[in-house]
C-alpha cells in the first residue's frame, strides 16, 4: 500500500486506524473484505483502503464561556 486513502487525513492516522482494527480482528471481529490472507494487520489495511472502517473525531468540543475576574 504505497498511497493512503483520500478519506483518511495522514499517515499515522492510518496506521493508527490499522492498530485499532488488528486488535478488533485479533479479539474475534469479523473482516469486512474478502481476502486470501489471514494476518489481522493486512486484513485491516484492505478494510481502510477499501473504506469500510468508519472512523471520525467525535462531536466537537463545546466553547467554554469567557471567565470574568472582578
Amino acid at each position: 500500500m504505497d498511497q493512503i486513502p483520500e478519506n483518511i487525513d495522514s499517515k499515522f492516522r492510518m496506521v493508527l486506524l490499522a492498530a485499532r482494527r488488528a486488535e478488533q480482528l485479533m479479539r474475534g471481529a469479523r473482516p469486512k473484505v474478502e481476502t486470501s490472507s489471514r494476518k489481522p494487520t493486512v486484513v485491516a489495511m484492505k478494510e481502510i483502503s477499501k473504506g469500510v472502517v468508519d472512523w471520525g473525531y467525535g462531536p466537537a468540543p463545546e466553547a467554554e464561556p469567557a471567565s470574568e475576574e472582578p
